[in-house]
């Protein structure tokens, strides 16, 4: 889990963000330093809950296992992941994530609505990472 990324549980997950208070833009992930618009002089970045539900902007799997950093068993069979792109329309920003585990790009179509919920990026017997999914929200079944 990367700290101040999100917050809550079930029904409470949320993301976070940051938004300047000079010109508005919303970053995620956080942004706590100075203000990324290059057309702001600047203001204070003030943490804000981003919208839980979104609209699918593009989708794509991964069929490969990523080379080092990317943390994984080489001795596990790789698994691919459906990763989403999901337009946060109030917050005028996109953000990337995996989708709930089941859920495939067979499954999903643009413009369709996911929301965010809690998942596992990876687990080993002393630690849990944890990370946020999209989940399609008339699939509520698929991957809860």
């Amino acid at each position: 889990m990367v700290p101040g990324w999100f917050t809550g549980e079930g029904e409470d997950f949320r993301l976070l963000g940051t938004r300047c208070s000079a010109c508005a833009s919303v970053f995620f992930p956080r942004e706590d330093a100075f203000c990324r618009n290059p057309g702001c002089s600047g203001g204070d970045l003030v943490e804000v809950t981003l919208s839980k539900r979104g609209r699918i902007w593009s989708y794509t799997d991964s069929r490969y296992r990523p080379p080092s950093p990317y943390v994984s068993d080489p001795e596990l069979t790789w698994r691919p992941h459906t990763l989403i792109a999901v337009e946060l329309r109030a917050e005028r920003l996109v953000v990337l994530g995996q989708a709930v585990p089941g859920v495939s790009v067979a499954d999903l179509t643009v413009g369709m609505e996911v929301e965010a919920v809690p998942g596992v990026l990876n687990e080993d017997a002393e630690t849990t990472w944890t990370t946020w999914h999209w989940r399609p929200t008339g699939a509520k079944g698929v991957g809860a």
